[in-house]
């Protein structure tokens, strides 16, 4: 039986590569004894303040985002600054989301990750884990 934890990461002034690493480690369990690939033994994480990430070196102006629809010309870039002005929770989901394997297990380990901007009350009492 796995036992699963609920962890808290408050983004004030983190460093948005290293937050996305130690989430990623404790969403597939890496640091259980008991971890193993092809399992679901991770905890769950919740990132509170997600507006208040920061990046190092110029990825503010250099680090782009893109998205297509799939129809001729339907390509999108938005660059790191605007994606923290508008969705500030999507950067470091999309963060997190690349250090777990993209198959039918890494969709059900991503679910098992919160991220917001505030700080809701219902999640205040969730222990910290210190990045």
């Amino acid at each position: 039986m796995i036992k699963r934890k609920w962890y808290r990461i408050d983004a004030t002034g983190k460093v948005l590569g290293r937050l996305a690493t130690k989430a990623s480690v404790y969403l597939r369990g890496k640091h259980k004894t008991l971890y193993t690939p092809q399992t679901d033994c991770g905890d769950y994480i919740v990132v509170v303040n997600a507006d208040k990430v920061k990046v190092t070196g110029n990825k503010l102006k250099d680090k782009t985002y893109f998205t297509h629809s799939g129809y001729p010309g339907g390509d999108k870039t938005v660059i790191l600054e605007k994606m923290l002005q508008t969705k500030p929770e999507k950067v470091i989901r999309l963060a997190i989301e690349g250090m777990i394997p993209h198959t039918r297990l890494g969709a059900q380990i991503i679910r098992k990750l919160k991220v917001f901007t505030g700080t809701p009350a219902q999640y205040a009492k969730i222990p910290e884990l210190e990045v």
